[in-house]
């Protein structure tokens, strides 16, 4: 392990990077911990990785520099970057403003059937924006943003473009609103939007279409269907399903089970008090799953607990999600640490006084949840997700050397109980560096909280909550 820190991202080397045009570019990083996250990999200490244009090259110990720029990495950890299956990120400048929360219903009625119907296609584009930059400046490389307050095209267009102008790998999942009036373009927009925005495979963005599991929220319209699940067909794009919990979404769970609407490219969302039968019939379809931890326990839905247990017994590895920041924290770290919290309580609890030991899980597991498990539910496994030579150059450069990290003695172990923003050092998405020296890149803070505090100002005031 090393035991000095090194000055690795100095703006010195950043300058150095930069003036390269970006398909010509050879980072090396060096003497750093890699935590891969590619079983055929591990973790190695001590290695180096270079990144060759937006692609990782190589992994290993001793690796020919020839005309990379160098930066050497001693006493940081290299980790993938964290994947966020499901946040909905136009309500960022509404973050915690009602941290209390008792219930859905409570939240339902402020934020969607409240705040959302004032929403402008500047506010839409603002809270997108705010949202993905603080998922870079958190070590979130690829964010699925699911859209659902779109009231008119361009709604969709102002949030599609927010996130893009971060540079953050985004995954937009489009739906309409919940409540109040809109112009019913959805989902017959879809077309529009994917020949605008999604033109090639080999992209930063990527489209979904997004949907609830149920019609008992806000209507059957929302709800994922045949109908639904032929116009992502024909679109060739997978679909995420919201608010899957509970009786009616097993009942549900079934029905797309039988009429052949379930598979990899369908994830459901939460999949919190599902019966056993549901469970049994995703994990044969294939389904992937996205848990959110903290929004399970925190605003209490169905059962209140993440159900990765009833996933691992499916044989269905999550990934994880941030869900909303009116009420929740808006970090992978927290996702990580609650989940793995909770799901040892459960597990110690289930065996006390039985004399069985107890099924836990580890470090290693969240973070696999955190990083390839969540590329895989996002579609996007052979992109990201692993420090893999071959994927898109997606990393993070944590401090290992910090105060609260020091001294380094288990690299996943500190990635997952250890750090945090404050710790991550540098940001890489697609081989351009987000994040440098502690800072996020390219975005002016002072205009950026004048943006944010208007939206959230004209919200308030124009709202009937």
């Amino acid at each position: 392990m090393h035991a000095h820190p090194h000055d690795t991202t100095s703006p010195a080397v950043l300058d150095a990077i930069r003036r390269r045009p970006a398909d010509r570019r050879r980072i090396l990083f060096t003497g750093a911990t890699l935590v891969t996250m590619d079983p055929a990999l591990g973790t190695l200490d001590g290695a180096d990785l270079l990144v060759e244009g937006d692609m990782i090259a190589a992994v290993g110990h001793g690796l020919d520099p020839g005309d990379a720029v160098t930066v050497d990495a001693g006493g940081t950890i290299l980790a993938p970057g964290f994947v966020d299956t499901h946040r909905h990120a136009w309500q960022s400048p509404l973050r915690r403003i009602m941290p209390d929360v008792d219930d859905l219903g409570g939240y339902v009625t402020t934020t969607l059937a409240g705040y959302a119907p004032v929403y402008r296609p500047q506010d839409m584009h603002t809270g997108t924006r705010l949202a993905a930059l603080s998922a870079l400046d958190s070590g979130i490389t690829t964010l699925l943003d699911f859209s659902h307050n779109s009231r008119t095209p361009e709604h969709s267009d102002a949030a599609i473009e927010g996130l893009a102008s971060t540079g953050i790998r985004g995954v937009h999942a489009s739906m309409g609103p919940h409540f109040g009036t809109w112009n019913r373009h959805w989902p017959g927009d879809l077309t529009r939007i994917r020949d605008r925005y999604f033109r090639s495979d080999d992209q930063l963005l990527t489209l979904r279409l997004a949907a609830l599991a149920t019609d008992e929220i806000a209507g059957p319209d929302l709800a994922y269907g045949p109908e639904l699940a032929r116009t992502a067909t024909d679109l060739g794009i997978g679909v995420s399903v919201d608010a899957v919990f509970g009786d009616a979404s097993s009942k549900a769970v079934l029905h797309w089970a039988e009429h052949g609407l379930l598979g990899p490219d369908v994830t459901l969302i939460h999949c919190t008090g599902l019966t056993a039968e549901a469970w049994r019939a995703m994990g044969e379809n294939g389904t992937t799953v996205a848990l959110a931890p903290t929004s399970d326990a925190q605003i209490g839905l169905e059962t209140a607990i993440p159900a990765i247990d009833e996933a691992l017994a499916a044989g269905i590895r999550p990934g994880l999600s941030i869900d909303v920041e009116v009420a929740l924290a808006g970090d992978m770290f927290t996702q990580m640490r609650t989940l793995h919290a909770v799901q040892r309580m459960r597990a110690v609890n289930a065996a006390h006084g039985t004399g069985r030991a107890p099924s836990r899980i580890t470090t290693r597991d969240v973070l696999d949840l955190a990083t390839l498990q969540g590329a895989r539910t996002n579609a996007l496994a052979d992109v990201t997700g692993s420090l893999t030579p071959g994927k898109k150059a997606d990393l993070l450069v944590i401090r290992a050397e910090d105060l609260n990290n020091m001294p380094l003695n288990d690299p996943i172990g500190t990635v997952v109980l250890g750090s945090d923003a404050r710790n991550i050092s540098a940001v890489l998405v697609n081989g351009e560096p987000r994040k440098w020296d502690g800072h996020v890149l390219d975005v002016d803070l002072a205009s950026l909280r004048d943006e944010v505090h208007a939206s959230r100002d004209y919200v308030l005031d124009a709202a009937t909550v």
